[in-house]
């Protein structure tokens, strides 16, 4: 065997546990996925398991309930893109600045990502509780009547928006941090000289070179958006009337609570294909495939 044959070997030797996870956790389970669904497979009675064909598939665009988590997550993602990535922008340029107690700011603003997501979303519970909860007790002393919040079909989402934006702006703020320290100070020195003003050095300078920062974050805010599940389970339970069932949610009750497994898969393997074509849809938008092939 030669050197570079030996080479080889040992490469694909130290690659190999990385292959074999990725078989046992995501290319067999994806197979298993797209076969259940084709049958009506019961957890309580996997020996009935009988082939369906595309009964399942036909049922999920009959199913309101699923038909409404999907809504449910489309008005989370056009919203919280935004909300998120602006105030940890916002975040980024506050802290950028060399002044008292930045490091305390810096801590502080990260502090809810490093908290579980499950400790937060009962926290908030509390602050928000229409009976007895922080923000109503605020609001009283402004003579403004208590709200829903949580219990309103209207409300219920745009909570779970502003709670979920307030958990992650932290992390994306330290990824645009590291993005404005990158950017050379030669650069505002000339604009300067230029004699542009803060705001046009703003527009003109620092987004433009913070584009590949905000397309990386933006793809990772989109993605993880479709994925949204703790807060809905653990503070509605996808309630009121369905208002924050997602279908990530949706999926794990039907094929966990109610052991419906083989319609879970058909639903798993739709919401897949539906995230795949967005990000794709996402990614031509924001240049990113360009920029690769480029």
């Amino acid at each position: 065997m030669t050197s570079k044959n030996k080479n080889q070997v040992i490469g694909y030797f130290f690659i190999l546990p990385a292959i074999i996870l990725l078989l046992l956790f995501l290319f067999i389970p994806v197979i298993m996925s797209v076969y259940y669904s084709f049958t009506n497979y019961n957890i309580l009675t996997p020996q009935a398991r009988i082939f369906v064909g595309l009964q399942n598939y036909l049922n999920l665009f009959k199913d309101p309930i699923f038909i409404k988590s999907l809504q449910n997550v489309l008005l989370f993602v056009v919203f919280i893109i935004p909300i998120q990535v602006g105030a940890a922008l916002g975040l980024a340029l506050i802290v950028n600045k060399k002044r008292p107690w930045n490091n305390f700011f810096k801590i502080a603003f990260f502090a809810p990502v490093v908290v579980s997501l499950v400790v937060t979303s009962v926290l908030w519970l509390y602050i928000v509780n229409p009976e007895q909860g922080l923000i109503n007790g605020l609001l009283s002393v402004f003579h403004i009547k208590a709200q829903p919040f949580l219990t309103s079909t209207h409300q219920a989402m745009f909570v779970i928006i502003g709670i979920s934006a307030w958990q992650g702006a932290g992390y994306q703020m330290l990824i645009f941090l590291a993005g404005l320290q990158n950017i050379p100070n030669d650069v505002y020195e000339a604009a300067t000289i230029d004699g542009a003003s803060k705001w046009q050095q703003f527009i003109h300078v620092t987004m433009p070179m913070l584009k590949p920062t905000s397309i990386m974050i933006l793809t990772t805010t989109f993605i993880s958006a479709f994925k949204l599940i703790t807060q809905p389970m653990v503070m509605t339970q996808g309630g009121p009337m369905n208002a924050t069932m997602t279908p990530v949610y949706y999926i794990y009750r039907t094929g966990f609570t109610d052991r419906q497994l083989g319609y879970a898969s058909a639903m798993s393997v739709i919401y897949g294909l539906a995230i795949i074509i967005f990000t794709l849809i996402q990614r031509r938008i924001t240049g990113t495939g360009e920029n690769e092939n480029g």
